[in-house]
């Protein structure tokens, strides 16, 4: 009789770990898909949630769902391995859940469900803890990048990556990423490759999407602050970015520049916060309850003196996180009492390009937005030509 119920038992788990598998799975791919988006979405997002809720309820463990596919179901419980809620084509709404979760409403279709941003919640998979000792940099380029986005790695490690010194200073690039989503076995093990053969990846156990650019951006200060506290500046420069390292030093370099408590890069002021649901930059007030932003820089690509990254983390412990990661940053610094500077000349930070490619305007320049590592590589051995 026992035997009978166990083997029952045995497969009552089995089924709910099937249909908990099969149901992810097609949630997923639904969600990562050009598919316009269908209310089954919600339906099948909602069941995922309800089977896991279920099995909780009877006390059983779900057994590998998160290796399975390298996510965990949500959970109000403290969880210990990262978690994929739902993702949506026109509202990503994935999250990392190691602290806690907070459910707020971000549109009619679904909801966000957030977390606690500070770094020390998330582990290093890929690490490079020693290469600050051994490099000695001056200034560290700190690049936030999609695990899956080796083009635009290979383009700035050939472009402006591949500069490690200037004006007799060490100049050191790290690529930050996070776990990838889709294909993630495949893709983990040629980051692994990747990194034994170049020694400038850094991996964190976040997934990496664009509301998680806030965790990503504090694990950036994390890494800064542990790995690498003796640099005299850093940058937090986006993967699309034209960087002008000659120009960077001249400002770095310049007397007039603090050498602490210092950040600047392409300053907004009285930025209201997006209300509108159907904005990429939507906040709802369950995250950030004030109108207006305090000042910060875009985050595209702004410079800072190394002893901030130690104090940003220590200031996310305190401002609950929301998903505009630059205006997080911005909140950080109002907490410990630090204004952003502006740059002696602001046009050298430029937030966009024209299209239209002119010599004099990249030369004079400290970063531009570009559209394709291609253009970032065509531009620079145009800039790089003998005159």
């Amino acid at each position: 009789m026992m035997a009978t119920l166990n083997l029952c038992r045995f497969h009552f788990q089995s089924c709910f770990v099937l249909l908990l598998s099969i149901t992810f799975a097609v949630s997923v791919t639904l969600y990562v898909s050009d598919i316009p988006f269908e209310p089954s979405k919600v339906w099948i997002s909602n069941v995922a949630y309800q089977i896991h809720s279920y099995y909780k309820s009877i006390k059983e463990p779900i057994p590998n769902t998160d290796t399975l596919l390298n996510v965990s179901l949500p959970s109000s419980s403290r969880a210990t391995h990262p978690s994929i809620i739902t993702m949506n084509r026109h509202n990503v709404t994935d999250v990392v859940n190691k602290e806690s979760t907070t459910a707020v409403l971000v549109n009619e279709r679904s909801p966000i469900l957030y977390h606690q941003a500070y770094p020390r919640n998330y582990h290093y998979i890929i690490d490079e803890p020693h290469k600050c000792e051994q490099e000695k940099p001056f200034l560290v380029l700190m690049v936030p990048v999609a695990p899956h986005e080796l083009a635009a790695r290979n383009a700035i490690r050939s472009t402006w990556g591949n500069e490690s010194m200037v004006r007799n200073k060490t100049i050191m690039v790290i690529f930050l990423l996070g776990l990838p989503g889709i294909k993630a076995e495949k893709q983990q093990e040629e980051l692994k490759l990747e990194s034994q053969q170049y020694h400038d990846v850094v991996q964190s156990d976040f997934i990496d999407t664009y509301i998680n650019l806030t965790i990503k951006t504090t694990v950036i200060m994390d890494w800064l602050a542990t790995r690498c506290p003796k640099a005299s500046y850093a940058m937090k420069v986006d993967s699309d970015m034209f960087l002008n390292l000659e120009n960077l030093m001249s400002l770095l370099l310049s007397p007039a520049t603090p050498k602490e408590n210092y950040m600047t890069g392409s300053v907004m002021w009285n930025r209201p916060v997006v209300r509108d649901k159907n904005s990429k930059w939507y906040v709802p007030q369950e995250l950030y309850a004030e109108d207006y932003y305090p000042t910060y820089l875009l985050g595209m690509g702004y410079v800072f003196s190394n002893d901030l990254p130690e104090k940003i983390v220590e200031a996310s412990k305190e401002i609950p996180p929301f998903n505009i990661e630059d205006a997080y940053v911005g909140a950080c610094l109002k907490r410990i009492g630090v204004s952003p500077s502006n740059p002696p000349d602001p046009s050298q930070f430029k937030d966009y390009f024209s299209g239209t490619y002119n010599r004099e305007e990249f030369a004079s320049a400290i970063t531009t937005i570009l559209q394709s590592p291609q253009q970032l590589i065509t531009f620079w051995q145009d800039l790089k030509r003998p005159t």
